[in-house]
């Protein structure tokens, strides 16, 4: 008989907890020796995944929470050193791990193939059913995997949930989200007829809204074992994990972490701007600042490079063309992912919200650089020459004559460099930085709801730019480029 798959993991990881002892023998573990150096244990999660880890309000304060968060509070305290959680999007999670970033994965990850190829594990700590989450008039049509075939069903991408979707629901076309609300939101909206997730998952959601459901439908390979990531060659690391998961387990502790996080899921009512009205706030913030640190320096360094490109040096002309091309041809999203964990590889370590800036910022210069070039190849030839007749060298010309008229041709194009840039930096979100679009994966987290957090971050992405554009308009009147 084929056996569960909880058991075989469960088998392989003593199996390689058996082996680094034995084989390796007092094997060097830096990282363990760098968290007790900074006394300080830091933990990697995408806090959108109650009950393991969630926004909520505690005596008055915002703080993430979740059996996860217990668990995590339990290691540090067990090791003697404080906690400090880093926030990321659960696509990122491995990518910090793997560079640096943060010591420990504690975000309800399931251990995989794929994933004990790249990184380490701790020995289980939760075992947990996979269900699935249909709309309420649709539970009796759904009983068996194979009523799916040819249907739409939504799941976490990366994750256990996907490949139950791929490999047991025969048939079905799978439509993999980073976030639960996202795939919550679907589900209401008719664009998936299902969701898998896990059951504590499941349950909270069911237990907030009357239009979802679960339904008695049964995988084969259900069962999800839940671990902590961590680097490899890590044994004294390792072996403390696993001592406060054996104290947690032995104690029978995450029944009460359980308890605590269902409290707080499901607080006192309040209007939905009291609750989370703050958290947009913060974001407008970040996402504000983001936008004015990429187009200053994106102007800055755009300018540079589109003097590069308009000078005689071949050299200079070939790097501005090259890095302007290679810019502009990838997603900023890369970019981010290049400049965050890129820096990492080198031994740097940058915050989440420098990475943002810089990202934005070099991604910005690419399309500065051809908006400034534009403006200045638009200055009449003669204003050089005229310059030069009075006196002046090249760089007195292009410094008093040339880039005051170019900049004043240019205005409008930055303008709306600047209004894009606040949209586009959205995609910041993903290694955590706290502006808008993270912030209403936050609210959508915290409170259940997978539509409104949406429909009122539009509302204040609208403000913004329009307030902007505004501005920018009442600038060019002043200047008399509308004359």
């Amino acid at each position: 008989m084929k056996k569960k798959i909880g058991v075989l993991l469960t088998m392989l990881l003593m199996v390689l907890n058996f082996l680094p002892a034995n084989v390796h023998g007092a094997e060097k573990d830096e990282i363990y020796e760098r968290i007790q150096q900074s006394g300080e244990l830091v933990v990697g999660l995408s806090a959108d995944y109650a009950p393991y880890e969630f926004h909520a309000e505690v005596d008055g304060k915002d703080e993430i929470v979740g059996f996860d968060i217990s668990i995590a509070e339990k290691i540090a305290k067990d090791m003697g050193v404080k906690l400090k959680i880093e926030e990321l999007g659960f696509d990122a999670l491995l990518g910090a791990l793997k560079t640096g970033k943060i010591d420990l994965v504690i975000s309800g990850m399931s251990i995989t193939e794929e994933r004990l190829k790249e990184v380490g594990f701790s020995d289980p700590y939760f075992v947990v059913q996979q269900k699935v989450m249909v709309r309420k008039e649709d539970k009796k049509r759904f009983k068996t995997t194979a009523d799916f075939n040819g249907l739409s069903v939504g799941a976490q991408k990366q994750t256990t949930q996907e490949d139950l979707v791929k490999n047991e629901m025969t048939g079905a076309e799978p439509t993999s989200l980073q976030k639960v609300p996202d795939l919550i939101n679907n589900l209401l909206n008719n664009k998936v007829e299902a969701v898998v997730l896990e059951q504590p998952v499941a349950e909270a959601y069911v237990q907030q809204s009357d239009n979802l459901a679960l339904a008695p439908v049964k995988f084969e390979q259900g069962e999800k074992v839940t671990a902590i990531a961590m680097s490899k060659n890590t044994p004294e690391l390792k072996k403390h994990v696993n001592g406060s998961i054996k104290t947690i387990n032995d104690k029978n502790l995450l029944k009460g972490y359980q308890k605590k996080a269902n409290e707080l899921m499901f607080q006192e009512d309040k209007s939905f701007l009291q609750k989370y009205g703050s958290y947009y706030l913060d974001g407008a913030k970040y996402t504000i600042l983001l936008a004015f640190v990429g187009v200053l320096f994106g102007l800055i360094f755009g300018s540079l490079l589109a003097l590069m490109k308009l000078s005689k040096s071949k050299i200079f002309k070939a790097i501005a063309v090259i890095y302007i091309e290679y810019v502009r041809g990838t997603p900023l999203l890369v970019q981010i992912f290049i400049v965050y964990f890129g820096t990492g590889v080198l031994g740097l370590d940058l915050s989440k919200l420098l990475a943002g800036c810089i990202a934005v910022s070099l991604n910005s210069a690419a399309y500065v650089a051809e908006i400034v070039r534009a403006g200045i190849n638009a200055v009449n030839k003669g204003q050089m020459e005229a310059a030069r007749s009075l006196g002046m060298n090249q760089k007195e010309a292009m410094r008093y004559i040339i880039f005051p008229q170019a900049i004043k041709n240019i205005l409008p194009a930055l303008g709306n460099e600047f209004v894009t840039i606040i949209k586009e930096s959205s995609v910041v979100s993903v290694i955590g930085v706290s502006e808008l679009i993270f912030q209403t994966g936050v609210v959508q987290g915290a409170s259940f709801k997978p539509f409104l957090p949406y429909v009122l971050v539009s509302l204040i992405y609208f403000v913004l730019t329009f307030c902007i554009s505004r501005l920018l308009g009442l600038v060019e009147r002043r200047m008399g480029l509308n004359d």
